[in-house]
């Protein structure tokens, strides 16, 4: 019956959509209904924060194996040891309700895609690591997090970041800041004073096309070897796979799908110098 209504000209047409509307409607209002919720539950305005879905955690994991060259199981030891650590959580739970962003910042720590950031730190052993765009200081947190670890294991590195905001980095205390500091004014300018080699480089600051594409050409030359680049916004633009294509290097990408929150999530894109192969030849 419906299919033969469906068939007609006006009659059909208004039917077909009266359907669709029912077929997108339990999407949008579950967008909506989350949206309202976080309204009144969550205190965030920017760079929000929110777990990842199950599943897309698996896939993280996966991800973060082909980059690295490692294993799906050894980057879960990872990610389990960055989820597990009570000190950590501790850490920035204090911050959340006592620091100076405390008035716009929610109770729970949620990492989602720092958790890859952690990992791949964790594998690289890195020297030198740079994240542009502090903001709160989660990920500066994260990252030192990682690299107190490597130095347990007897792997010094240590932490750069960059902000414009003489304000940022409010997470960003003792013990996570004695693996680095924040230096503060035009990222791009603050990147030309770092003159070491540079292993693992994160770009979260200013998010244009142009300002993005000029932090990779200003640390181009200072790039290790087996350095891993991380950008943080390869869902808005496509500057990281251009530089990678340009200096020859490997590119992946990593979609966020975040668990009960209305933000549809941000990526990871890693450009990266693979030297040896994911699976060994029979």
């Amino acid at each position: 019956m419906f299919r033969n209504l469906a068939k007609l000209p006006l009659i059909g047409r208004l039917l077909l959509i009266l359907y669709r509307i029912r077929v997108g409607l339990s999407f949008v209002l579950g967008v909506v209904g989350r949206y309202v919720k976080w309204l009144f539950v969550s205190k965030e305005t920017t760079n929000l924060t929110y777990h990842l879905r199950d599943d897309n955690l698996i896939y993280l994991g996966h991800f973060i194996a082909a980059v690295t060259g490692k294993t799906y199981q050894e980057i879960t030891l990872y990610f389990n040891e960055i989820l597990e650590d009570k000190a950590f959580y501790t850490h920035v739970e204090e911050l959340y309700r006592h620091g100076a962003d405390a008035f716009k910042s929610d109770k729970e720590v949620r990492l989602a895609r720092r958790i890859g950031w952690y990992a791949i730190i964790r594998v690289a052993k890195p020297k030198v690591v740079i994240e542009t765009g502090v903001d709160k200081g989660l990920g500066s947190c994260v990252i030192g997090a990682a690299l107190l670890r490597n130095k347990e294991e007897g792997f010094e590195g240590t932490y750069y970041g960059t902000d414009i905001n003489p304000s940022a980095g409010f997470l960003f205390k003792p013990p996570y800041s004695q693996m680095g500091k924040i230096l503060y004014g035009d990222s791009i300018k603050s990147l030309k004073e770092i003159k070491a080699p540079i292993d693992v480089f994160i770009n979260d600051s200013d998010h244009s096309e142009n300002y993005e594409a000029e932090e990779y050409e200003t640390i181009k030359n200072q790039l290790s070897a087996s350095s891993y680049i991380i950008a943080d916004n390869a869902h808005c633009n496509t500057k990281l796979h251009e530089f990678a294509l340009k200096t020859n290097r490997k590119f992946l990408y990593f979609q966020e799908v975040p668990k009960n929150h209305w933000y549809l999530g941000a990526s990871i894109a890693v450009a990266f110098e693979q030297t040896k192969p994911l699976i060994k030849p029979l």
